[in-house]
């Protein structure tokens, strides 16, 4: 999920979406592809819609045959279709047909900017789908009727609730970072939300570049700074909250917590209307928002792929995740100084009420200010700028800038609270508030206040802006605190504060004074349903525990006992995670056929070792051999200075996942997991099970026997039972066997932070690319010998490899003969004509010499080396 800034003239706001074009001419370009990678095929066009209005759009394929789900992409606000273009191109490459348009008023698109009115901006998106229903390479579920999910972020995020709800061929839709009503999101509690409007109008080019309406309620607002029934109105009708009743398609939700635009509550009602229409519903809080934080890209575009896979593909296997995911916050790098993440998770939706808490309040009635032209202003978020530089880092961490002038706000202090409490949701309070005004404005919030009040902390920077309409005659009203997902420590006091301004909103310019008191206690929920991992890792790592007890497991079972006794440890190797010296396998004792042959390697710590050869060339055996689980007939290994041997203890350091897992088909996939730890004798909170059981991504067939499960589903719970405990050495043999693209890259991201930690990776892969991309180092073997070893870079970068390009495909014979040439080391036929590594001896002139001679059709000598084309040279093409 990519997203992008609104622009102020900098954007500040996100964007994830998609576009399709329909009509007129356009220009098909190759996207370029690199090796296992497949190329995309992007077509410009711009579309005309009607009333002299054009959309420019894009539409991306991949070379694949045969039908194929859509994917349409929209754009934050300020953005444009280009913004979207690495997630239409990463779509199109995991089997989507997808298109991405800029919308009226922005990028080349031209038009009136309407705010997703159903009459233009919402009607276009049907248009688009019209098409897409045209294309050879989309897949139909009848004639006219596309199969077609919708993504965006923000302005893009309402537009695919809004397609939803107008147009029934919508399939499935993922909105991020957006509204549900605009209203409610622009005028909360009856208070204009000044400063973020005034964004939105300018990032948009000014006034006149909106709708007529749009631009004369702005204005009326923005003098009056009072919203007025027509205003909310003319909002309402262009909110996916108009149509609620008719979205009926599965809905990922994804909204942010550092969001002072579109808060958590926006996605709540969302997702109370939607399941109440029977569709499936997940919620996603990322870190981030519109006011800054992380904005967890690659998690929530892998998790928006596999929910279009679920629902658009058809896959019962894809891993959408949980019906509720929270992220949260636990303390700062040291190294980069970044908030470290964790997740949280629950079978269902808490909502924002869920398992509430009286806390008591202490504070008389007190008066409050309303100066003179409401300045100056209490401050909470920075509309526009939260999300540059350190505020954005504060931002994550739920800290940031507030400000509260003396004797404009009331405050109500708690008792230190007694244990730690976790506030999940949105708090409540009841006051009584009279005015010498008709009307009073105030601003709720809850600090968290640390003992002494040394400090006090605004949870994501979030106030409750309330309208208190006849308040001469006083009034008792509820404040519905801002959703936030906050730890108060133990010893720590909370902070009621009701405010009369705030920077963000417009307050009333005459002065008048507020009088506000207690009417009950504060009512914080809690959500004790959703449970958070145990360590606090580093995002992708905290997924990751390893499983050396596996091993050591395996090894009491199956292995036996030496009668000599062992090498001692090596105290000059004792940092070194792997160093194997003249390993020898053969078949048979008798034989002189060798599955390993006098092989010799080092591994050092955080190094990420990617094991290739082709099938046979000894890769699974010299992992047996250094596992225990068979013993070698010559040669050494050592673990950290220590020889290998069956149940040797220092196995216990080592993790794998080789050839597969057993488990018992009656139990279930939880079941299983648990077993296999007990039956380690090792702590039950060494184990991690929670990290792991999410790494699986089984979801509710977590429950369910083994025996139910799939080749694809019961590898992804032998990855995790692999990975339990944390071992110093992860082994991983063919670890995305039964995996999907997000799955895959998911597992890339863990192998590279799991040795940024300190640790060490060998992985066994056939995937070049993924090797290539994961892997710091490499092993080459081929029938049973090393080939070569080395940083990836080093192999890769060789000069001695020569891509020949042939006017036709060259005759086997005739690569024979180049491949016994004086300074060649080998040659390999490639579609493009001729893969040619160098000896020591050799060189480009005296090649194309006896190539010429040869009569090779040659057209081109270049460098051509990726790490395909290094496997192959290296091999001699015998995979």
């Amino acid at each position: 999920m990519s997203w992008v800034l609104l622009r102020r003239p900098r954007r500040v706001l996100a964007a994830v979406a998609a576009v399709v074009v329909l009509a007129g001419a356009g220009t098909w370009t190759a996207v370029a592809a690199s090796d296992d990678v497949p190329a995309v095929r992007r077509a410009d066009r711009v579309m005309d819609v009607g009333d002299g209005v054009r959309l420019d759009t894009s539409y991306f394929t991949s070379a694949a045959t045969g039908r194929r789900p859509a994917v349409l992409l929209a754009h934050g606000f300020g953005g444009s279709k280009t913004d979207v273009r690495q997630e239409a191109e990463d779509l199109a490459r995991d089997g989507y047909a997808v298109l991405t348009w800029s919308a009226r008023g922005f990028g080349r698109s031209t038009g009136k900017i309407g705010l997703n009115d159903p009459k233009h901006e919402v009607a276009d998106v049907s248009r688009l789908i019209d098409w897409l229903a045209t294309q050879p390479q989309v897949q139909l579920d009848r004639s006219g009727d596309p199969r077609v999910g919708v993504a965006g972020a923000s302005y893009g995020g309402a537009i695919s609730l809004l397609a939803a709800g107008y147009d029934d061929r919508v399939d499935a839709i993922a909105p991020a970072i957006t509204y549900w009503n605009l209203a409610d999101a622009l005028f909360p509690g009856g208070v204009f939300k000044k400063l973020w409007a005034g964004i939105f109008f300018n990032t948009g080019g000014g006034c006149a570049q909106f709708e007529p309406a749009l631009c004369a309620m702005y204005n009326r607002v923005a003098e009056s700074g009072k919203p007025d029934a027509a205003a909310r109105k003319l909002l309402d009708e262009r909110s996916p909250s108009a149509v609620g009743a008719r979205i009926k398609v599965p809905t990922l939700l994804l909204q942010g917590q550092t969001d002072s635009l579109f808060t958590l509550a926006q996605s709540d009602a969302a997702a109370k209307a939607i399941r109440a229409n029977g569709s499936p519903v997940d919620v996603d809080w990322i870190a981030g928002g519109h006011d800054g934080g992380d904005l967890e890209t690659g998690r929530v575009q892998d998790r928006v792929t596999a929910w279009f896979d679920r629902y658009l593909k058809d896959d019962k296997g894809a891993a959408t995740g949980p019906a509720f995911r929270i992220t949260r916050t636990g303390g700062v790098d040291s190294t980069d100084g970044a908030a470290l993440l964790r997740g949280a998770s629950a079978d269902t939706y808490p909502g924002l009420e869920s398992d509430r808490r009286r806390i008591a309040l202490t504070g008389g009635a007190q008066h409050v200010a309303n100066p003179a032209g409401a300045s100056p202003p209490g401050v909470s978020a920075l509309p526009g700028l939260g999300g540059t530089g350190g505020l954005a880092q504060l931002s994550a961490l739920g800290l940031g800038v507030s400000l509260d002038f003396p004797g404009q706000y009331a405050r109500f202090d708690s008792a230190p609270v007694r244990s730690d409490l976790r506030i999940t949701g949105s708090p409540t309070a009841t006051v009584h508030v009279t005015s010498t005004s008709d009307d009073a404005v105030l601003f709720g919030k809850v600090y968290d206040v640390s003992p002494g009040g040394t400090q006090q902390v605004l949870p994501s920077q979030l106030v409750a802006p309330l309208r208190v309409e006849g308040a001469k005659s006083g009034k008792d009203v509820t404040v519905t605190l801002p959703a936030i997902d906050h730890d108060v420590q133990k010893g720590h006091r909370l902070r009621l504060v009701l405010a009369s301004t705030d920077l963000g909103y417009a307050s009333p310019v005459a002065p008048a004074t507020y009088t506000v008191s207690l009417k009950g206690d504060l009512s914080v929920p809690t959500a004790p349903g959703v449970t958070t991992a145990a360590a606090p890792l580093p995002a992708w790592v905290w997924w990751l525990p390893g499983a050396g007890a596996l091993l050591a497991l395996a090894l009491l079972l199956t292995g036996r006992r030496r009668t000599a006794a062992p090498a001692p440890p090596d105290p000059t190797l004792a940092e070194v995670p792997l160093q194997i010296t003249d390993l020898s396998k053969r078949y048979a004792r008798s034989s002189d056929r060798y599955a390993v042959r006098e092989l010799s390697f080092r591994v050092e710590k955080g190094q990420v070792l990617g094991l290739l050869g082709p099938n046979g060339a000894g890769k699974t055996t010299t992992l047996r051999m250094l596992m225990g689980l068979i013993k070698p007939d010559g040669g050494e290994i050592r673990v950290f200075g220590h020889a290998i041997r069956p149940g040797a203890p220092v196995l216990s350091r080592v993790g794998a996942f080789v050839e597969g897992a057993g488990f018992l088909p009656h139990l279930s996939g939880r079941e299983n997991l648990e077993l296999y730890w007990q039956a380690t004798g090792r702590p039950p909170e060494d184990a991690h099970l929670e990290e792991a059981l999410e790494i699986a991504g089984l979801g509710d067939a977590l429950a369910r026997a083994v025996r139910t499960y799939s080749q694809g589903m019961r590898q992804r719970l032998a990855i995790a039972q692999a990975m339990l405990g944390l071992p110093d050495l992860l082994i991983l043999d063919e670890p995305t066997n039964g995996l999907d693209p997000p799955q895959i890259r998911e597992m890339r991201k863990v192998m590279i932070r799991y040795a940024a930690a300190g640790r060490t990776v060998i992985v066994s892969s056939h995937l070049l690319a993924e090797v290539e991309q994961s892997c710091t180092h490499l092993v080459v073997m081929d029938r049973g010998r090393l080939v070569q070893a080395g940083p990836v870079a080093e192999i890769i970068g060789s000069g001695d490899t020569l891509l020949v390009g042939t006017a036709t495909p060259v005759e086997e014979p005739v690569v024979e003969k180049v491949a016994a040439l004086t300074g060649v080391a080998s040659a390999v036929r490639t579609d493009d004509g001729l893969l040619v590594r160098l000896d020591a001896t050799g060189s480009p002139v005296r090649l194309v010499a006896e190539l010429v001679r040869l009569d090779v059709p040659v057209e081109s000598v270049g460098p051509h080396r990726r790490l395909e084309d290094a496997f192959l040279t290296l091999i001699g093409g015998s995979e």
